[in-house]
């Protein structure tokens, strides 16, 4: 099980808004095929493995053991179901780490198995296999988007300079790195109005290699000029705001009520729209409203250790959150903070 959690953390960034899965077939101790899934709408994990068994072994597969860190499926989505093929291989044994929330899975691929005679174990590695997919289970749960909130700030707890001022860099070149490898393993990423106008961010993983995500951007009476590099032509954006509801090429713009609960409204859209994680950058006046809405799972914070200004926009204030664990990068120290309140366990 270890292994087909590690073969399907591969896929980060890619199969969204499906799950990482991860399947692993054994015969008498000894790993015969292995597979997971690649891309949404491709393959899933146990076809990728029992495809990879070498024609030698074939005769071996119907005594193996399959271990699969997910329920296999047991609906026809965009590929057959996974239960289908386990039967039709005569695989006598299927170890699974967790149950599948989807509605059209949860539950029906164990039933399926069991009423073929296949031999059901469920929630070996249980935690490891949920953690692995907390941003698929905490969608279908919660019905919205995991959502990552990050920021970097100074020693003395400064986001932003001054107003009218320079664009204040406050992390090294090496937690920037890390930064675009945060990005690449989301499905979008969000910033306001002030950040996107000050800061013309391009919002992509160019540092990292990866998939770039959805990029939105809230602007409300949309007065961001279109020279921003949000606006460019490199990655699907969307827009919300209070005038129209289009689409324009790679750009979507999603009308919301103004004055009516944003964030509530914006994560709403997410989920609608099957974005199934979203890490939200900025500005200040963003990351507390979703903050003071506990609408949030994890918290990274970025503080410089060499970085003080007098004058700024004060970083965002955290009531609660449990923390995970710290490091340091250079002359930055990084805090990651979960919210017990929605916690995937």
């Amino acid at each position: 099980m270890q292994r087909s959690l590690q073969l399907a953390t591969t896929a980060a960034g890619y199969v969204a808004p499906n799950p990482m899965v991860g399947a692993v077939l054994v015969h008498e101790g000894r790993i015969i095929g292995e597979g997971y899934h690649q891309q949404y709408g491709g393959p899933h994990a146990e076809v990728h493995c029992v495809n990879s068994v070498k024609a030698a072994d074939r005769h071996l597969i119907p005594q193996s053991v399959m271990y699969v860190s997910l329920e296999p499926c047991a609906h026809f989505g965009k590929t057959p179901p996974c239960a289908d093929l386990i039967i039709a291989n005569k695989i006598p044994q299927v170890v699974i780490g967790c149950r599948d929330p989807f509605k059209q899975v949860d539950g029906k691929g164990v039933e399926k198995l069991q009423a073929a005679g296949v031999q059901v174990t469920l929630g070996v590695l249980e935690q490891e296999s949920r953690v692995l997919n907390k941003r698929f289970i905490t969608f279908h749960t919660q019905h919205r988007p995991y959502i990552i909130l990050k920021w970097a700030q100074t020693a003395n707890g400064k986001m932003a300079g001054e107003p009218g001022g320079e664009r204040l860099l406050i992390s090294n070149e090496f937690t920037n790195r890390l930064v675009h490898k945060w990005r690449s393993e989301e499905s979008a990423i969000l910033v306001g109005t002030n950040t996107a106008l000050f800061d013309d961010p391009s919002l992509t993983t160019r540092l990292w290699k990866g998939a770039n995500p959805v990029r939105l951007v809230v602007d409300m009476n949309l007065r961001l000029p279109s020279s921003l590099q949000l606006f460019n032509k490199q990655v699907k954006t969307i827009v919300f705001n209070s005038l129209q509801h289009e689409e324009q090429g790679n750009l979507l713009y999603y009308q919301v009520t103004q004055d009516v609960n944003l964030v509530h409204q914006v994560v709403h859209a997410l989920y609608q729209l099957k974005v199934l994680s979203v890490l939200v950058e900025g500005g200040a006046q963003l990351l507390q409203s979703f903050i003071d809405e506990g609408l949030w799972d994890e918290m990274r914070i970025i503080t410089s250790n060499e970085l003080v200004v007098r004058q700024g926009l004060p970083a965002p204030r955290v009531h609660s959150g449990e923390l995970l664990k710290q490091e340091s990068l250079l002359s930055d120290t990084l805090h990651y903070f979960v919210n017990p309140q929605t916690l995937v366990r």
